[in-house]
């Protein structure tokens, strides 16, 4: 592992339109899969080279969240959304970057503007080669999601030595009703499950913010103790 530069920035919080928030963040080179294994567990996320999680002083509303997949069944209602999307295919590979990525990228952004009021920044080829496909060395993976070969959603994920670590997941609006977000988690937890994997790191549970809070619906979880260091024992309760 190869520690390129380590700093840390205030800003408005991400999640709550009431507080800073102060994130602490790594950029790291060829990263191994124990060495990301470790962050995660410590509750950074990744994006590219860069390895970030809040650490604010006088808040602790950001839970580092994942589920316990040995004992996760799916619902009656989970199993209907799998059934439903027996017509759309999916693929596994290596993380990429073409146009229509790009085009399906900006697509959903424009409509989760719309739809939540996100904050909306033109995508550029570059910019999604940085967080998605750069440094994905031997963990990172994407899974392609396609009807009738369109392509309708990308997951790009990290497959680590004990579990999965969701990264970010996109999708074409006009499928909506395929219920496409779940689905790709669901079909996360079939991964894990098959490959004999312990948990889903779903990154942060904030119980008010509605684009985070739904993670605390898959049962069971646990959520880490504090923000350790590196060289500190991390504690899942």
């Amino acid at each position: 592992m190869n520690l390129l530069k380590e700093f840390m920035t205030n800003d408005k919080c991400s999640y709550l339109d009431d507080k800073q928030q102060t994130t602490h963040y790594k950029i790291i080179d060829n990263c191994s899969t124990i060495q990301c294994q470790e962050l995660i567990e410590r509750g950074y996320r990744r994006f590219g080279k860069m390895y970030f999680r809040p650490i604010c002083a006088s808040c602790d509303e950001c839970k580092s969240i994942k589920i316990d997949i040995n004992n996760f069944k799916f619902s009656s209602s989970q199993k209907r959304i799998i059934k439903k999307a027996s017509n759309i295919t999916s693929y596994i590979q290596k993380p990429s970057l073409s146009k229509t990525h790009l085009e399906l990228f900006e697509k959903y952004h424009l409509f989760m503007k719309d739809k939540k009021g996100w904050d909306h920044y033109p995508t550029t080829a570059q910019g999604y080669y940085s967080s998605f496909v750069d440094a994905n060395n031997d963990f990172g993976y994407e899974i392609l999601y396609y009807m009738e070969n369109k392509l309708i959603g990308v997951d790009l994920i990290d497959i680590l030595n004990d579990g999965i670590s969701s990264i970010y997941f996109y999708y074409d609006p006009e499928f909506s009703a395929y219920s496409l977000g779940k689905l790709s988690l669901y079909n996360q937890i079939t991964l894990a499950k098959n490959s004999q994997k312990k948990w889903i790191y779903l990154g942060y549970y904030v119980k008010d913010c509605p684009s985070l809070s739904y993670k605390s619906h898959y049962k069971p979880y646990l959520t880490l103790d504090g923000k350790p260091d590196l060289n500190e024992r991390h504690n899942w309760f």
